[in-house]
């Protein structure tokens, strides 16, 4: 339940390297999270989590506080930071305006985007597309689609947008995962990149930005579907 302490968050690591230690944690609690190891609104132990890492607690809470800024763990004075646990409505608002941003970076990656970053683009699209079949494997294919919309946004670049995007997406990581897992999601996505592709093959502004545009809307339909199932799971 949400607030309750939560009982091995983490399973122990190999020895990390003491070189950017923090962030390398940060990795660690991340999929944590995204996986729902770490569940939303549970606490985060620090003498517990640095433990069960092997770690110190410092560069754990460096880890937090790199987390806290992605807005997915809560830090408060003299408690127990919290695994984020967003509204409906607020990852709405979220990927309404996110949904705004790529539609903006489409537009401008037709006119900035070259022929090697078209290439690894469609790299990343045709990898997708010959996994999604045959792989279990979630988390590559979240992490894969991610590549691809980050890699549209450092195409125009645009280092006001490419900032911008990347908060707003660090704020939506577990609930658009959540919606790709989903097997029937895989299919949707998969389409709409196809037309993203092709858009950006064409240089052609108008598609490309409807395009990315919706695809971000239709995932505001999949995370409420996802909040309404678990509302009422019979």
């Amino acid at each position: 339940m949400p607030g309750d302490v939560q009982k091995n968050p983490v399973e122990k690591i190999p020895a990390l390297s003491r070189q950017r230690l923090g962030d390398q944690i940060a990795d660690v609690l991340r999929k944590q999270i995204l996986l729902g190891e770490l569940r939303p609104g549970s606490n985060i132990p620090e003498r517990e989590t640095a433990s069960a890492l092997g770690v110190s607690r410092t560069p754990l809470r460096e880890a937090l506080l790199i987390l806290e800024v992605e807005g997915l763990v809560i830090m408060a004075p003299a408690r127990s930071p919290i695994v984020a646990n967003p509204s409906l409505e607020d990852l709405t608002q979220l990927l309404l305006v996110q949904s705004a941003l790529e539609a903006l970076a489409g537009e401008c990656a037709c006119e900035e985007i070259t022929n090697d970053e078209f290439d690894h683009i469609e790299s990343l699209h045709l990898h997708m597309l010959a996994s999604s079949d045959i792989s279990d494997d979630s988390l590559d294919f979240f992490s894969t689609d991610m590549a691809f919309h980050e890699a549209i946004v450092a195409s125009t670049k645009n280092p006001p947008l490419i900032k911008t995007h990347r908060q707003y997406n660090a704020r939506l990581w577990r609930a658009r995962f959540m919606s790709s897992r989903r097997k029937i999601k895989r299919a949707s996505t998969l389409r709409d990149h196809t037309n993203i592709v092709e858009g950006l093959k064409k240089r052609d502004k108008a598609q490309t930005s409807a395009a990315l545009g919706e695809h971000l809307r239709i995932a505001i339909t999949n995370i409420a579907g996802i909040f309404a199932r678990e509302d009422n799971p019979e």
